[in-house]
């Protein structure tokens, strides 16, 4: 039984994982956080990880270990957040550290419950939605940068007596909500992450800048339509993007009324956000592999199996593939060519 005394830990200490477990361990949860890099396991430890931001500035020292193997024992809760390229070898090293009752809450981007579901099994996975942006300055030194809510919920979208146990937990770190239609949650995100993030590392331009150019929201309007496309083949209801942005409403209807007022909210979207950098871009900067396969990539697979076309999804996949390989330069020129140009 899920409690204030459950064992619990965080794989993964970057922005969300590093915030999420040092105010768990503030609060008085039993937390271990594993962190890849010997150098957070030493802050955490002695002067403790520096959160700051939207939650104000704290020092919490908490239990932290390198690796999964060197976990103090089985554990109830744990908070999975590495990202979606190290999930499959992760959860695997988790396996001995989970007893018949664990939960495993995923907190990554795109859709990994399935895949963490496949190895771990399906009552043990919890979906979770992270509404809410961090990063990491430093290493150990992670800001808070905008608020919002976890949502939670089943991945069979049915009822789980463990959700307001979870919710309990988690609300020492911002609010939570628990829905029956979590992948609707997922996928919302989803989608706005394979528009923004993506289109960030194909151009590698700030979101503001980005955004301002017509023939790029042509191509994220392009991006959710496949996405939606996809989504009612397999009988997914899209929940609207942080409650706001209506995809259904956006997309569904193909006139010019509609068709001008996506062309605006993605306007304000841009001006909101204008200083945002993709996180994608970042990750190709640093000669890192991206998480390209769980945000386009998703949206190609399940196209792909229901016979829905994915055009404009498939060629952001290619090119973001084609960059890490060093075949491709990151550059608006990539957008010059098919698909994309007989969108224009």
């Amino acid at each position: 039984m899920l409690s204030k005394q459950s064992k619990i830990a965080v794989i993964g200490a970057g922005g969300v994982g590093g915030i999420t477990g040092a105010l768990l361990a503030q609060a008085g949860y039993d937390v271990e956080i594993v962190c890849k890099h010997q150098e957070i396991v030493d802050l955490a430890k002695s002067s403790g990880m520096h959160i700051m931001g939207m939650r104000g500035e704290h020092y919490v020292r908490m239990n932290a270990v390198k690796d999964i193997k060197e976990l103090s024992g089985k554990k109830d809760i744990v908070f999975h957040a590495t990202k979606a390229t190290d999930m499959i070898d992760s959860a695997k090293e988790l396996i001995p550290f989970l007893n018949k009752d664990s939960v495993v809450v995923s907190l990554q981007n795109g859709i990994c419950e399935d895949a963490l579901a496949a190895i771990l099994g399906r009552d043990i996975v919890i979906g979770c939605v992270v509404g809410w942006g961090a990063t990491m300055h430093l290493p150990g030194n992670l800001e808070m940068t905008s608020k919002g809510e976890f949502v939670i919920g089943n991945i069979a979208n049915k009822p789980d007596i463990r959700l307001p146990l979870i919710r309990d937990i988690l609300s020492s770190v911002l609010p939570v909500k628990i829905s029956e239609n979590i992948i609707g949650y997922l996928y919302s995100k989803l989608i706005i992450n394979s528009c923004i993030t993506s289109l960030g590392a194909v151009c590698g331009l700030h979101l503001g800048e980005m955004l301002k150019l017509k023939n790029i929201r042509v191509i994220f309007i392009a991006i959710m339509k496949e996405a939606m496309k996809v989504a009612d083949a397999m009988k997914i209801k899209v929940e609207p993007y942080r409650g706001i942005l209506d995809y259904n409403m956006l997309v569904g209807r193909d006139n010019f009324i509609f068709n001008q007022l996506a062309h605006l909210m993605i306007k304000i979207v841009g001006m909101k956000f204008r200083l945002l950098k993709s996180s994608m871009l970042q990750s190709l900067e640093r000669g890192r592999k991206t998480e390209i396969d769980f945000l386009n990539g998703y949206i190609c697979e399940n196209g792909r199996k229901y016979n829905v076309p994915i055009p404009v999804n498939d060629a952001i996949v290619k090119i973001i593939k084609e960059i890490e390989a060093g075949k491709r330069g990151i550059s608006l020129k990539n957008f010059e060519e098919e698909p994309f140009a007989g969108l224009f």
